[in-house]
């Protein structure tokens, strides 16, 4: 087997992020041969085009990091019904400037958790919305709108109850995904 290594972007920063949980938690249900590196956004500047032949360094490890994996994996909470602006914000600077993408072609996953009965289903449709533009293949089935409740982490931080069986069979699918679309 191949190995496969996954950049995770996670749009909360919060310490105690449900989304941060659910990034970590993920990792554990995939195969043996997949690693996941989970990319640090927070130190981001705000996005200026001004600034596009100039890029600051946290920009620059940002993309060189998307580009030395073969997928994405999105874990975004929903803000206002729509994705955090810090995730915006990194999408932006790592599309940039126009034609050197670092998104171009990484087979994508998306998934996010909240204590909202529809879990993140409009954040999650906004990001794909800008993925599609961005020229990322998006796994669209099975989606995954993460409840976020008690129990859905055993004591050791792992997925358990109901949502385990689930987000294994998603992990499943997504690896496979990267297979046939990683380039």
């Amino acid at each position: 087997m191949t190995p496969t290594q996954i950049a995770i972007i996670v749009g909360s920063l919060r310490r105690d992020s449900w989304n941060g949980k659910l990034a970590t938690a993920i990792t554990k249900l995939a195969p043996a041969n997949v690693t996941f590196k989970q990319l640090q956004i927070g130190d981001l500047p705000l996005y200026n085009q001004d600034d596009d032949g100039n890029q600051a360094t946290s920009v620059k490890r940002l993309k060189s990091e998307i580009i030395a994996a073969q997928g994405v994996l999105f874990v975004t909470p929903e803000y206002n019904r729509s994705i955090p602006g810090v995730l915006k914000n990194a999408l932006d600077h790592a599309s940039r400037p126009y034609g050197q993408s670092a998104w171009a072609g990484k087979p994508a996953g998306v998934l996010g958790a909240s204590i909202g009965a529809i879990g993140t289903a409009m954040a999650q449709q906004h990001l794909r919305n800008v993925l599609a533009y961005l020229d990322m293949p998006t796994l669209a089935q099975p989606e995954a709108f993460i409840h976020a409740k008690e129990g859905l982490f055993g004591p050791d931080g792992s997925i358990s109850g109901d949502s385990k069986a689930f987000l294994l069979a998603w992990m499943d699918r997504y690896v496979a995904w990267v297979g046939k679309h990683a380039a």
